[in-house]
């Protein structure tokens, strides 16, 4: 980590992180009249988020130095999302169906289309923060709020995107997803009321809600010690199984143009789909019965660290050196959000489908789950399978949002 970083040590950094999140849901157990109120707005999720970014933002940490993040993705990731998926419904998963394609489909588009319209608008705003091959740069952008890091790597190569430039869009891309990742944790804390207030239909999610807690409260038992070992052999034997898998499968699309163009040849992305896979396969055997003792509330337990570290990554101090570019994706995200919120209107879906259908967009499979267990650690296979989707198609959405911003900047 940098000199800057008061806490230079990734032990301590976990550590600090583990604390935190231990007094925020100690807080959320308090009686008293200011924290009912506190947690009635504020999620304690979100707090998870925004208290380690804060962290970051006045330099007690350096997420971006850290190492804790990219360990905390490659492993914890993998065996959170098979502990999520061991108790998975996925009939009922799969009723949510239509809906919630059109909701993800609608927020592709809504990056599509709101690059170039938010770029027109800032060109009127602020030409002079705006020109030149900034355009370029928001491309970068664009892969990543349709793919993920694959596909943002990709438009770097495809525009010819200067090294400069593109650090600076990946801090645009950080704290603009982030800012809204937040608020979407907040619509998951309060979906209920919304839901209830806008007269979606949420039927099929609360029919699946129901059955995942009808389960759980009639075979939750006390575990036994070989059982909690089973659940971590589960969980960590599954993740050690994906990296192994991962780098081969990954290996044989390598130089190959239309498979690496849909993250065929990235690790991560087969590192997230065999876990996922894993754990939706073994919901259908005797493996599934790790729930009675807790398999999900131990995969919700690594999430909250996964949360913990992807706020780390957030540092609200790069506002202040593009305060334009930032405006400019702040106006950008506005558009993709008025466009899913339209359609989730219209087809009277669930918040639910609007927050996993935009983040499985905006922030991909790593963050995705995150979101969609906020409903129900069940629902966590809904924001990978839109997530994969997502990766395949970031390069070609990011691709055509590219060319609509070489349009607007008169290139």
């Amino acid at each position: 980590m940098t000199d800057g970083a008061l806490i230079a040590n990734d032990a301590v950094v976990v550590g600090l992180l583990a604390a935190t999140l231990g007094v925020i849901f100690w807080t959320t157990e308090l009686a008293h009249p200011f924290w009912r109120r506190f947690y009635r707005y504020i999620p304690a999720l979100v707090l998870c988020y925004l208290v380690p970014a804060l962290y970051n933002t006045f330099g007690l940490v350096d997420g971006g130095a850290s190492q804790v993040y990219p360990v905390v993705s490659r492993y914890l990731l993998p065996a959170t999302l098979v502990l999520l998926t061991l108790a998975t419904d996925l009939p009922a998963i799969l009723r949510l169906g239509p809906k919630l394609l059109a909701v993800f489909l609608a927020g592709t588009a809504g990056v599509i289309v709101g690059g170039p319209i938010a770029l027109a608008i800032w060109q009127v705003l602020t030409p002079e923060a705006v020109d030149g091959e900034v355009w370029r740069g928001l491309t970068a952008v664009a892969g990543s709020w349709i793919g993920g890091s694959a596909n943002q790597a990709a438009m770097k190569d495809v525009f010819a995107i200067d090294a400069n430039l593109f650090g600076t869009m990946v801090a645009v891309d950080v704290i603009v997803a982030s800012t809204w990742m937040a608020f979407l944790l907040w619509v998951a804390a309060n979906h209920s009321r919304i839901d209830a207030r806008l007269g979606a239909d949420t039927q099929v999610l609360q029919t699946l809600r129901a059955h995942v807690t009808e389960l759980e409260s009639a075979q939750q038992r006390v575990p036994r010690l070989a059982e909690l070992v089973y659940v971590g052999a589960v969980a960590f034997g599954a993740m050690g199984l994906s990296h192994a898998l991962a780098r081969p499968l990954a290996g044989a699309f390598t130089d190959i143009a239309w498979a690496e163009r849909i993250s065929l040849s990235s690790q991560f992305f087969w590192i997230v789909v065999l876990a996922t896979t894993t754990g939706l396969v073994l919901s259908f055997t005797r493996v599934r019965r790790l729930e009675q003792v807790g398999a999900s509330r131990i995969g919700t337990l690594l999430l909250y660290l996964l949360v913990a570290a992807i706020g780390m990554q957030m540092d609200l101090r790069a506002i202040a050196t593009e305060p334009a570019l930032f405006g400019l994706g702040l106006t950008w995200i506005a558009i993709h959000a008025a466009l899913i919120y339209a359609v989730a209107r219209w087809l009277r879906a669930p918040m639910f489908c609007l927050a996993v259908g935009s983040q499985a967009n905006i922030g991909g499979a790593a963050s995705a789950p995150v979101v969609a267990a906020a409903f129900h650690p069940a629902l966590a296979p809904v924001g990978v399978l839109l997530a994969v989707l997502g990766y395949a198609l970031g390069t070609y959405g990011g691709w055509l949002c590219g060319q609509l911003m070489r349009m607007v900047a008169g290139e």
